[in-house]
């Protein structure tokens, strides 16, 4: 791939060996490491940090200052918040090598994850879900709730375009915005 398939600022870092898709920009202070994946039209922000192995989807929108470590895989369309952090191991000590035991973080398609949240490893973030600013996730997050708090507790659901969806005694939900509607079932949500 050429380097015109996608912007990169003069300050940003690219290391051989990874992938970036076209229509890709990638902003100020940068560094994307060797055997990243990033897909087309995703926004890289200031002062962002992609290790090697991360995988992000097409149009992923990453704010200022976050670290996508080793295990973290993005699908499509994931918004990741100014200063949220991921980790990677459960229990880090300095003294410790622990790249052997690295655990993977699946954030599935749609999900919008808040500014100065914190991902504890090993936990899968569910397609469209959306993790209030400052949450600090500690188990698995169903598609389509919406979890705030420390540690984070789930308060409702969300619509693919990020309303409160509210289920009547049916339990099917309208979206306010686009009349899609959603049915919750066994406390899962799905799209009708």
């Amino acid at each position: 791939m050429s380097k015109l398939d996608y912007f990169h600022h003069e300050t940003a870092v690219i290391d051989q060996g990874c992938t970036i898709g076209a229509g890709t920009k990638i902003w100020h202070f940068s560094h994307i490491m060797p055997g990243s994946i990033i897909g087309e039209n995703c926004n890289i922000g200031q002062n962002v940090v992609i290790s090697p192995e991360v995988i992000l989807g097409r149009n992923v929108k990453v704010q200022n200052n976050v670290s996508i470590y080793t295990g973290v895989v993005c699908d499509d369309d994931v918004f990741l918040g100014p200063s949220m952090v991921f980790t990677n191991v459960i229990n880090p000590r300095s003294a410790v090598v622990r790249r052997n035991e690295y655990k993977k973080t699946q954030v599935g398609k749609g999900a919008s994850i808040g500014a100065n949240s914190t991902i504890v490893c090993g936990n899968p973030i569910g397609a469209y879900a959306f993790i209030g600013a400052g949450a600090v996730v500690t188990k698995p997050v169903l598609p389509y709730a919406l979890v705030v708090g420390n540690p984070a507790k789930q308060i409702g659901w969300i619509s693919e375009l990020g309303h409160r969806l509210n289920f009547d005694e049916n339990n099917i939900a309208v979206c306010p915005e686009s009349s899609e509607q959603y049915k919750l079932d066994n406390n899962q949500v799905q799209k009708l």
